[in-house]
Protein backbone atom coordinates (compact mmCIF):
# COMPACT_ATOMS: atom_id res chain seq x y z
CA UNK A 1 0.00 0.00 0.00
CA UNK A 2 1.97 3.00 -1.18
CA UNK A 3 0.95 6.82 0.45
CA UNK A 4 0.16 9.34 -1.54
CA UNK A 5 3.10 11.05 -2.43
CA UNK A 6 3.96 7.15 -3.88
CA UNK A 7 1.48 7.60 -6.18
CA UNK A 8 2.23 10.76 -7.07
CA UNK A 9 5.22 10.50 -8.06
CA UNK A 10 5.85 7.03 -9.36
CA UNK A 11 6.16 3.63 -7.92
CA UNK A 12 9.42 3.51 -6.13
CA UNK A 13 9.58 3.63 -2.21
CA UNK A 14 9.54 6.98 -0.67
CA UNK A 15 10.31 8.24 2.77
CA UNK A 16 7.58 6.71 4.85
CA UNK A 17 7.91 3.46 3.37
CA UNK A 18 11.66 2.92 4.37
CA UNK A 19 10.74 4.67 7.94
CA UNK A 20 8.57 1.62 8.61
CA UNK A 21 10.89 -0.86 6.82
CA UNK A 22 13.60 0.43 8.75
CA UNK A 23 10.81 -0.22 11.51
CA UNK A 24 10.14 -3.41 10.95
CA UNK A 25 13.86 -4.32 10.58
CA UNK A 26 15.11 -7.28 11.99
CA UNK A 27 17.79 -9.55 12.55
CA UNK A 28 18.87 -13.02 12.63
CA UNK A 29 21.30 -14.89 14.86
CA UNK A 30 22.81 -17.73 13.35
CA UNK A 31 25.80 -19.87 14.79
CA UNK A 32 27.24 -22.83 12.10
CA UNK A 33 24.74 -21.98 9.74
CA UNK A 34 21.51 -23.18 12.62
CA UNK A 35 19.30 -20.06 13.28
CA UNK A 36 19.27 -19.03 16.94
CA UNK A 37 16.87 -16.09 17.04
CA UNK A 38 15.20 -13.64 15.06
CA UNK A 39 14.64 -10.65 16.45
CA UNK A 40 13.80 -6.77 16.25
CA UNK A 41 16.59 -4.69 15.09
CA UNK A 42 17.30 -2.16 17.89
CA UNK A 43 19.79 0.37 19.00
CA UNK A 44 21.33 0.43 22.89
CA UNK A 45 20.51 3.74 24.39
CA UNK A 46 23.27 5.20 26.69
CA UNK A 47 21.07 5.66 29.75
CA UNK A 48 23.60 6.56 32.40
CA UNK A 49 24.91 8.96 29.88
CA UNK A 50 21.20 10.29 29.71
CA UNK A 51 20.33 9.97 33.15
CA UNK A 52 23.41 12.55 34.22
CA UNK A 53 22.36 14.85 31.16
CA UNK A 54 19.01 15.58 32.22
CA UNK A 55 19.49 15.72 36.00
CA UNK A 56 22.33 18.48 35.61
CA UNK A 57 21.05 20.09 32.28
CA UNK A 58 19.70 23.29 33.87
CA UNK A 59 23.26 23.96 35.73
CA UNK A 60 25.29 22.77 32.70
CA UNK A 61 23.38 25.09 30.33
CA UNK A 62 23.75 27.80 32.64
CA UNK A 63 27.42 27.02 33.06
CA UNK A 64 27.98 26.69 29.10
CA UNK A 65 26.10 29.79 27.98
CA UNK A 66 28.20 32.25 30.50
CA UNK A 67 31.23 30.57 29.09
CA UNK A 68 29.76 31.37 25.39
CA UNK A 69 29.09 34.87 26.00
CA UNK A 70 32.73 35.38 27.14
CA UNK A 71 33.85 37.11 24.07
CA UNK A 72 31.34 39.30 23.80
CA UNK A 73 32.66 42.65 23.56
CA UNK A 74 31.32 45.58 25.30
CA UNK A 75 30.97 48.72 24.31
CA UNK A 76 32.61 50.90 27.01
CA UNK A 77 30.12 53.68 29.44
CA UNK A 78 31.58 57.00 29.33
CA UNK A 79 28.60 58.74 31.39
CA UNK A 80 25.21 58.08 32.34
CA UNK A 81 23.35 56.09 34.49
CA UNK A 82 25.14 52.14 35.07
CA UNK A 83 23.69 50.07 32.13
CA UNK A 84 22.98 46.29 32.33
CA UNK A 85 25.74 44.88 29.72
CA UNK A 86 25.15 43.42 26.54
CA UNK A 87 26.24 40.60 27.95
CA UNK A 88 24.02 40.34 30.67
CA UNK A 89 20.68 41.44 28.58
CA UNK A 90 21.93 38.58 25.73
CA UNK A 91 22.18 36.09 28.93
CA UNK A 92 18.86 36.99 30.02
CA UNK A 93 16.99 36.85 26.93
CA UNK A 94 18.60 33.25 26.12
CA UNK A 95 17.50 32.28 29.92
CA UNK A 96 13.72 33.55 29.06
CA UNK A 97 13.48 31.29 25.84
CA UNK A 98 15.01 28.36 27.31
CA UNK A 99 13.21 28.17 30.27
CA UNK A 100 9.84 29.68 27.91
CA UNK A 101 8.15 32.00 30.94
CA UNK A 102 6.53 35.12 29.99
CA UNK A 103 9.38 38.33 30.52
CA UNK A 104 7.50 38.77 34.36
CA UNK A 105 7.79 35.10 34.99
CA UNK A 106 10.88 34.27 34.33
CA UNK A 107 12.50 37.06 36.71
CA UNK A 108 12.87 34.41 39.23
CA UNK A 109 14.80 32.31 37.45
CA UNK A 110 17.55 34.98 36.45
CA UNK A 111 17.42 35.95 40.35
CA UNK A 112 18.39 32.39 40.77
CA UNK A 113 21.12 33.10 38.04
CA UNK A 114 22.45 36.16 40.13
CA UNK A 115 22.74 34.09 43.19
CA UNK A 116 25.24 31.31 41.41
CA UNK A 117 27.03 34.54 39.97
CA UNK A 118 26.12 33.70 36.52
CA UNK A 119 25.10 37.73 36.17
CA UNK A 120 26.37 40.99 38.05
CA UNK A 121 22.87 42.53 37.65
CA UNK A 122 18.85 41.28 37.16
CA UNK A 123 17.88 42.75 34.07
CA UNK A 124 13.89 44.40 34.26
CA UNK A 125 11.69 42.36 32.06
CA UNK A 126 11.04 44.94 29.80
CA UNK A 127 14.61 45.68 29.31
CA UNK A 128 14.77 42.14 27.73
CA UNK A 129 11.63 42.77 25.71
CA UNK A 130 13.57 46.08 24.23
CA UNK A 131 16.98 44.17 23.65
CA UNK A 132 15.47 41.41 22.12
CA UNK A 133 13.92 44.29 19.41
CA UNK A 134 17.44 45.31 18.55
CA UNK A 135 18.69 44.80 15.26
CA UNK A 136 21.89 44.30 16.04
CA UNK A 137 21.21 41.29 17.91
CA UNK A 138 20.62 39.47 14.94
CA UNK A 139 24.60 38.40 13.56
CA UNK A 140 25.67 38.17 17.07
CA UNK A 141 23.52 35.44 17.61
CA UNK A 142 24.58 33.71 14.06
CA UNK A 143 27.74 33.75 15.31
CA UNK A 144 26.94 32.33 18.53
CA UNK A 145 24.92 29.30 17.05
CA UNK A 146 28.25 28.84 15.12
CA UNK A 147 30.47 28.75 18.18
CA UNK A 148 28.21 26.55 20.14
CA UNK A 149 28.29 23.82 17.22
CA UNK A 150 31.87 23.63 16.55
CA UNK A 151 33.09 21.62 19.83
CA UNK A 152 31.53 18.90 17.76
CA UNK A 153 33.05 19.04 14.32
CA UNK A 154 35.23 16.41 15.47
CA UNK A 155 32.53 13.69 15.08
CA UNK A 156 29.92 15.73 12.22
CA UNK A 157 30.86 15.07 9.06
CA UNK A 158 27.60 14.13 7.31
CA UNK A 159 24.72 16.94 7.15
CA UNK A 160 20.86 17.22 6.28
CA UNK A 161 19.60 20.61 5.10
CA UNK A 162 15.71 21.68 5.41
CA UNK A 163 13.57 24.13 6.97
CA UNK A 164 10.61 24.18 8.98
CA UNK A 165 8.04 27.50 10.05
CA UNK A 166 7.35 28.79 13.01
CA UNK A 167 4.17 30.18 13.75
CA UNK A 168 3.29 33.64 15.28
CA UNK A 169 1.04 35.03 18.15
CA UNK A 170 -0.11 36.85 14.88
CA UNK A 171 -2.66 36.46 11.97
CA UNK A 172 -3.27 36.99 8.34
CA UNK A 173 -6.14 38.65 7.23
CA UNK A 174 -5.30 38.56 3.64
CA UNK A 175 -7.32 34.86 3.28
CA UNK A 176 -9.90 35.92 5.44
CA UNK A 177 -10.56 39.18 3.78
CA UNK A 178 -10.41 37.82 0.48
CA UNK A 179 -11.20 34.24 0.41
CA UNK A 180 -13.71 34.34 3.48
CA UNK A 181 -11.28 31.44 5.57
CA UNK A 182 -10.84 31.08 8.55
CA UNK A 183 -7.36 33.31 10.14
CA UNK A 184 -4.18 31.63 10.21
CA UNK A 185 -1.03 32.44 11.70
CA UNK A 186 1.58 34.47 10.34
CA UNK A 187 4.90 32.03 10.47
CA UNK A 188 8.93 32.79 10.10
CA UNK A 189 10.73 30.48 7.92
CA UNK A 190 13.62 28.25 9.40
CA UNK A 191 16.32 27.04 7.25
CA UNK A 192 19.21 25.13 8.93
CA UNK A 193 21.96 22.50 8.23
CA UNK A 194 21.99 20.11 10.88
CA UNK A 195 24.52 17.41 11.50
CA UNK A 196 22.90 13.88 11.47
CA UNK A 197 25.18 12.28 14.22
CA UNK A 198 24.51 14.39 16.71
CA UNK A 199 21.18 16.80 15.89
CA UNK A 200 23.47 19.89 16.10
CA UNK A 201 22.73 22.70 13.68
CA UNK A 202 25.59 24.09 12.25
CA UNK A 203 23.88 27.08 10.14
CA UNK A 204 21.12 28.73 9.59
CA UNK A 205 19.08 31.50 7.82
CA UNK A 206 15.84 33.73 8.84
CA UNK A 207 13.44 33.74 6.26
CA UNK A 208 10.49 35.01 5.14
CA UNK A 209 7.02 32.73 5.13
CA UNK A 210 5.96 33.82 1.38
CA UNK A 211 9.83 34.88 -0.02
CA UNK A 212 12.30 32.44 0.77
CA UNK A 213 12.33 28.99 -1.68
CA UNK A 214 14.16 26.22 -0.04
CA UNK A 215 16.69 25.89 -2.78
CA UNK A 216 18.67 28.99 -3.12
CA UNK A 217 19.77 28.69 0.74
CA UNK A 218 21.43 25.25 0.49
CA UNK A 219 24.65 26.73 -1.18
CA UNK A 220 24.94 29.65 1.89
CA UNK A 221 24.06 27.37 4.15
CA UNK A 222 26.53 24.46 3.37
CA UNK A 223 29.41 27.22 2.88
CA UNK A 224 29.27 28.59 6.14
CA UNK A 225 29.30 24.91 7.51
CA UNK A 226 32.50 24.15 5.81
CA UNK A 227 33.89 27.74 7.12
CA UNK A 228 33.31 27.31 10.72
CA UNK A 229 35.73 23.96 10.36
CA UNK A 230 33.22 20.97 9.75
CA UNK A 231 34.91 18.96 7.40
CA UNK A 232 31.94 17.58 4.68
CA UNK A 233 31.58 14.61 3.38
CA UNK A 234 28.11 13.71 2.68
CA UNK A 235 25.16 15.97 2.61
CA UNK A 236 21.51 15.29 2.20
CA UNK A 237 18.35 17.51 0.79
CA UNK A 238 14.77 16.59 -0.31
CA UNK A 239 13.64 16.82 -3.79
CA UNK A 240 13.13 20.85 -3.09
CA UNK A 241 16.84 20.99 -2.95
CA UNK A 242 17.37 19.42 -6.22
CA UNK A 243 19.65 21.29 -8.67
CA UNK A 244 22.87 21.03 -10.99
CA UNK A 245 24.29 23.86 -8.81
CA UNK A 246 24.02 22.43 -5.11
CA UNK A 247 25.54 19.15 -6.46
CA UNK A 248 28.46 21.18 -7.67
CA UNK A 249 28.72 23.73 -4.30
CA UNK A 250 29.02 20.30 -2.58
CA UNK A 251 31.54 18.13 -4.71
CA UNK A 252 33.75 21.90 -4.64
CA UNK A 253 33.73 21.16 -1.15
CA UNK A 254 35.04 17.39 -1.59
CA UNK A 255 31.49 16.23 -0.69
CA UNK A 256 28.77 14.17 -2.30
CA UNK A 257 25.23 15.07 -2.09
CA UNK A 258 22.59 12.84 -2.16
CA UNK A 259 18.99 14.78 -3.07
CA UNK A 260 16.14 12.42 -5.14
CA UNK A 261 15.57 13.55 -8.13
CA UNK A 262 12.08 15.19 -9.56
CA UNK A 263 9.72 13.14 -12.06
CA UNK A 264 10.74 15.43 -15.11
CA UNK A 265 14.41 15.62 -14.29
CA UNK A 266 16.35 14.33 -17.06
CA UNK A 267 20.17 13.48 -17.21
CA UNK A 268 21.24 15.84 -19.76
CA UNK A 269 24.48 17.16 -17.75
CA UNK A 270 24.39 20.99 -19.53
CA UNK A 271 28.08 21.46 -17.49
CA UNK A 272 27.22 19.28 -14.95
CA UNK A 273 28.54 15.53 -15.08
CA UNK A 274 28.53 14.86 -11.83
CA UNK A 275 24.98 16.15 -12.36
CA UNK A 276 24.12 12.96 -15.19
CA UNK A 277 26.49 10.33 -12.77
CA UNK A 278 24.31 10.99 -9.68
CA UNK A 279 20.81 10.55 -11.91
CA UNK A 280 22.21 7.20 -12.93
CA UNK A 281 22.71 6.20 -9.86
CA UNK A 282 19.47 7.23 -8.93
CA UNK A 283 17.52 5.90 -11.73
CA UNK A 284 19.05 2.17 -12.00
CA UNK A 285 19.94 2.02 -7.87
CA UNK A 286 16.99 3.58 -6.59
CA UNK A 287 16.58 1.51 -4.00
CA UNK A 288 20.52 1.69 -2.59
CA UNK A 289 20.06 5.70 -3.66
CA UNK A 290 17.22 5.77 -1.40
CA UNK A 291 18.60 3.68 1.45
CA UNK A 292 21.32 6.37 2.11
CA UNK A 293 19.29 9.05 1.40
CA UNK A 294 17.18 7.50 4.62
CA UNK A 295 19.93 9.55 7.04
CA UNK A 296 17.90 12.81 6.05
CA UNK A 297 15.50 12.30 7.99
CA UNK A 298 17.51 13.20 11.14
CA UNK A 299 17.06 16.81 10.05
CA UNK A 300 13.44 16.22 10.84
CA UNK A 301 14.20 14.81 14.52
CA UNK A 302 16.19 18.32 15.05
CA UNK A 303 12.86 19.73 14.03
CA UNK A 304 11.01 18.09 16.34
CA UNK A 305 13.33 18.66 19.33
CA UNK A 306 13.46 22.58 18.81
CA UNK A 307 9.76 22.45 18.89
CA UNK A 308 8.93 19.86 21.50
CA UNK A 309 10.88 21.33 23.92
CA UNK A 310 11.20 25.20 23.44
CA UNK A 311 7.89 25.45 21.82
CA UNK A 312 6.95 26.22 17.70
CA UNK A 313 5.36 29.15 18.74
CA UNK A 314 7.20 32.57 18.82
CA UNK A 315 6.01 34.98 21.76
CA UNK A 316 7.66 38.62 20.11
CA UNK A 317 5.08 40.74 18.44
CA UNK A 318 7.52 42.46 16.04
CA UNK A 319 9.83 41.12 12.82
CA UNK A 320 12.75 41.44 14.66
CA UNK A 321 12.14 40.22 17.55
CA UNK A 322 10.56 36.99 16.08
CA UNK A 323 13.77 36.39 14.08
CA UNK A 324 16.00 36.79 17.22
CA UNK A 325 13.78 34.60 19.67
CA UNK A 326 14.00 31.81 17.41
CA UNK A 327 17.46 32.07 16.69
CA UNK A 328 17.85 31.63 20.24
CA UNK A 329 15.91 28.82 20.34
CA UNK A 330 18.42 27.29 18.01
CA UNK A 331 21.26 28.75 20.06
CA UNK A 332 19.90 27.22 23.67
CA UNK A 333 19.17 23.63 21.14
CA UNK A 334 22.66 23.46 20.43
CA UNK A 335 23.73 24.03 24.00
CA UNK A 336 21.63 21.15 25.09
CA UNK A 337 22.75 18.97 22.86
CA UNK A 338 26.19 19.66 23.67
CA UNK A 339 25.61 18.90 27.02
CA UNK A 340 24.14 15.65 25.77
CA UNK A 341 26.86 14.96 23.76
CA UNK A 342 30.06 16.09 26.46
CA UNK A 343 28.18 12.97 28.62
CA UNK A 344 28.15 10.67 25.80
CA UNK A 345 31.04 10.85 23.89
CA UNK A 346 33.04 12.64 26.50
CA UNK A 347 33.83 15.58 24.09
CA UNK A 348 35.04 19.20 26.08
CA UNK A 349 32.47 21.89 26.61
CA UNK A 350 35.26 24.69 27.11
CA UNK A 351 34.40 27.16 24.00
Amino acid sequence: MYCPDCQKNGTYKCKHSFAVQYYLQKITTTKKGVQIETKHLTYPQAWSAYNKSQETEKSRFLELLKDLLAGIEETPQEFGRPKISNKGLLFSSALKVYTQFSLRRFQSDLNFAKEKGFVERTACFASVGHFMQDKTLTPILHKLIAESSTPLKTVESSFAIDSTGFKTTQFSEYCKDKHKTTQKHQWVKLHACVGVKTNTICSVIIGDEHHSPDSPQFAPLIRETASNGFKVETVYADMAYSSRENYETVASLKGKAYIPFRKNATGTANGSLLWRKMFSFFAFYQEEFMQIYHARSNVETTFSMIKKKFNDTLKSKSKTAQVNELLLKVLCHNIVVLIHESNELGIQTRF
